[in-house]
């Protein structure tokens, strides 16, 4: 077999020089037939498109040191583009009430509802008007590893501090080959793994996670499986955020997680910050824990949604699929909002029981 060119070679961009078919023993005839030629692993040539520029970068271990990280929801106008009013106000009510970082565009934020250019134009958009104040985690995860890798570039590319990547979903690999997907986008800069194989399908065992803890990019992981789970990974050193919030307050004080990446700090980021810093608080948690039950009685992000809207702090606008909480659920929401203190919730405005006729429906986005 002829060898590969030198990199620089490669770089200048000199063809590869391989066999000829009428030559070589990879072409040797055998029982009459052509023997195909035998495959070549051919090294990665493609260098990281990142930047040493300092001004918005940040270490891994800035991450890892992230008590109360907050999945943003993003708002609409009511032609279903990006509200950038609503969210700004979003993002600088979650600054001053305490969350210290965000993640842009993940399922909250209905990312798997944008285009690449929406989402990689918000991740950047919030880097330039918050980045200062609040470290900013782009979802640029996909099932595709190609797709996964540039829309990471773009990412860091426009400042965000840290990506967030689930595994492939739908279109499900093997083990060694969600080791080879997280080590290929892990090369781009601090990521935090996700695992939610009730939306995935598939679980991140902890062996594919030991496998890839030495890689000095890994801030760590977003874990939904369980707080069993989470201590597994705590036990060993292994940075871990609850992914779900009705098991937070447990997982930070007696399994040793780190923090919570979380849906309810949309509408109350102070309380969930007391849970992450304030001590066990057990009469704290149970506090909120029917507002926590109420926002995901149905896929989340349709209770947010609607609660934000209802908040007024959004417009009643939702890109379908998505449609709002039926209306005995949208009274539901304005009684627990009475009875845990409109003053801990986002925005100033009455709570209110939105009609049917409000909410704006959008299918062309």
């Amino acid at each position: 077999m002829a060898t590969l060119k030198s990199y620089g070679a490669c770089l200048r961009g000199s063809a590869l020089q391989l066999p000829s078919p009428k030559s070589g023993d990879s072409y040797k005839r055998r029982n009459g037939k052509w023997r195909s030629p035998q495959a070549a692993v051919i090294p990665n040539f493609h260098l990281p498109m990142r930047s040493l520029e300092v001004k918005n970068r940040t270490s891994v271990d800035d991450i890892k040191s992230l008590r109360l990280i907050t999945a943003i929801k993003t708002p609409y106008l009511p032609d279903g583009r990006f509200d950038l009013e609503a969210y700004d106000d979003l993002v600088n009510m979650q600054i001053v009430q305490g969350a210290e970082g965000i993640i842009v565009g993940g399922t909250t934020g209905e990312g798997q509802l944008m285009s690449w250019d929406e989402h990689i134009m918000l991740i950047g958009h919030t880097v330039n008007c918050f980045g200062a104040s609040i470290k900013v985690i782009g979802n640029t995860g996909s099932n595709s590893t190609r797709e996964a890798i540039h829309a990471s570039e773009q990412g860091f590319a426009v400042g965000m501090h840290a990506a967030l990547h689930i595994n492939p979903y739908y279109g499900k690999t093997s083990m060694e080959g969600l080791v080879q997907h997280f080590n290929s986008v892990l090369s781009m800069g601090p990521t935090i793994i996700y695992n939610v194989p009730s939306r995935t399908g598939q679980d991140i065992p902890p062996r594919v996670i030991h496998s890839l803890s030495d890689n000095s990019n890994l801030a760590g992981i977003k874990e939904c499986v369980g707080n069993d789970r989470i201590k597994e990974y705590t036990d060993k050193g292994i940075v871990v955020w609850s992914g779900n919030d009705d098991q937070c307050h447990d997982a930070r004080w007696n399994y040793a997680a780190t923090g919570v990446i979380s849906v309810t700090s949309n509408l109350v980021p102070g309380l969930m910050r007391e849970l992450m810093f304030g001590g066990k608080y057990p009469s704290l948690n149970s506090k909120l824990m029917p507002l926590i039950n109420w926002l995901f009685e149905e896929p989340n992000p349709i209770g947010l949604n609607t609660a934000l809207a209802q908040l007024g702090v959004v417009r009643p606008v939702f890109r379908l699929p998505y449609v709002p909480l039926p209306l005995e659920k949208r009274i539901e929401f304005v009684n627990l909002v009475k009875e845990i203190g409109r003053e801990y919730f986002v925005g100033d405005k009455d709570v209110q029981v939105l009609d049917d006729d409000d909410f704006v429906l959008v299918d062309r986005y």
